[in-house]
């Protein structure tokens, strides 16, 4: 299976359909309700949503999520009879391999209750017609990479004592979005400092998102956070909830972090934890819905 721990959860949506085919004088019969097995639009329909909650069992690398809705539908159409499944889940991953689960069932069902009146029935053309959710429905496009730089904060490292490893894993993580790392660099954990060039970056090197990683715990020189409340403009609180809901899943030492975020002028400031995995994870928790905060302060909103 694919790991999706790293996911967020997104509220999922698909709609599948496929197509029931027959003589025209049985098709007919089962919206008139005379098949002789019973009402096949009901017992389709409760197949389909039963194949859907099921769809785990039967789909090798399907992952077993918590369905939110599902309806199943049976209507005439000039093809035969259509029937067309919608599910949704606020979860990791997507519903469409339940939607075509939900169709599927619900056409062998109708077949079975149908195939004694002809011998001719057949199905097909289950596809999906629609999905919604995930990450790539929240991913803006920029015609200039976001300008941005990584600052790690940390006494060892600074002084050459220890290597850094939660700002490479930042750096390989942003390769892959769309922004240009154009600075990196290594600062102890000196509050003035830290202000200092958290305000050179923003209003005269004209950086227009700043991740820092280290120094947002709880030890006598963890003083990030101090540092970059004093820059401040306006804060944004959601960032540094997300990045806590999302830690807190995985570890309750996510809770202790003492993260800020927010904006001076134009650059976003964001303080991740001083962990490898931390930061990764808090990244993970951001993108790629987190740049859409540069069109909404050029004007253009949702």
């Amino acid at each position: 299976m694919i790991d999706v721990s790293p996911k967020f959860h997104t509220l999922r949506y698909a709609l599948a359909e496929g197509f029931l085919y027959g003589r025209p004088e049985v098709l007919e019969r089962v919206f008139a309700k005379s098949v002789p097995k019973g009402d096949v639009t009901e017992v389709a329909r409760a197949a389909g949503i039963m194949a859907a909650k099921r769809c785990s069992d039967l789909i090798v690398f399907c992952h077993p999520i918590p369905l939110d809705f599902v309806e199943v539908r049976l209507e005439p159409h000039a093809k035969g009879i259509r029937v067309t499944a919608e599910v949704k889940s606020v979860w990791k991953t997507g519903v469409e391999v339940e939607a075509i689960t939900a169709v599927t069932g619900a056409l062998l069902n109708a077949y079975d209750m149908l195939k004694p009146l002809d011998q001719n029935l057949s199905f097909g053309e289950v596809r999906v017609v629609k999905k919604k959710g995930g990450k790539s429905d929240f991913a803006d496009q920029f015609a200039t990479p976001i300008k941005t730089a990584i600052l790690v904060m940390s006494d060892s490292t600074h002084a050459g004592k220890r290597e850094d490893k939660s700002g490479r894993v930042i750096a390989e993580f942003l390769s892959l979005q769309p922004v240009a790392v154009d600075c990196y660099e290594i600062l102890p954990d000196d509050r003035d400092l830290i202000a200092a060039r958290l305000k050179k970056l923003a209003d005269q090197e004209g950086f227009q998102l700043v991740f820092t990683t280290g120094g947002t715990g709880l030890g006598p020189r963890d003083v990030t956070p101090e540092a970059t409340l004093t820059v401040l403009d306006r804060s944004v609180p959601g960032i540094v909830e997300a990045i806590r809901r999302h830690g807190k899943e995985r570890t309750p030492y996510a809770m202790l972090s003492r993260g800020e975020a927010g904006l001076r002028g134009d650059c976003l400031i964001i303080n991740l934890p001083g962990s490898s995995r931390g930061a990764l994870e808090s990244l993970q928790a951001l993108f790629p819905g987190l740049l859409h905060i540069f069109p909404m302060m050029a004007g253009k909103g949702h």
